[in-house]
């Protein structure tokens, strides 16, 4: 589901630059054009995407539609270990 999320709006597997751990991927995010475009964003292969999701639990959120119809590209990790005060 997350895959087929993401070729819908050309968006390509990533990582933050600089946040990477223990020879794994850092933050994790996507690189869609025109929609979060950053210099900081590092492509990376979808088993290293994964291997980082599963390892740290998370969950993705986001969005299909906008209220008028439009596809969204909103999303976020989330990871349920997190504790928010």
């Amino acid at each position: 589901m997350i895959q087929r999320w993401a070729r819908e709006r050309g968006a390509r597997p990533a990582t933050i630059t600089g946040t990477e751990r223990d020879g794994r991927a850092g933050v994790l995010t996507f690189h869609i054009p025109g929609y979060r475009e950053s210099s900081r964003n590092r492509e990376i292969t979808w088993d290293e995407w994964f291997y980082t999701f599963d390892l740290r639990r998370l969950n993705l959120i986001y969005q299909e539609q906008l209220r008028d119809g439009r596809q969204s590209s909103f999303f976020r990790t989330e990871s349920p270990d997190r504790e928010d005060g």
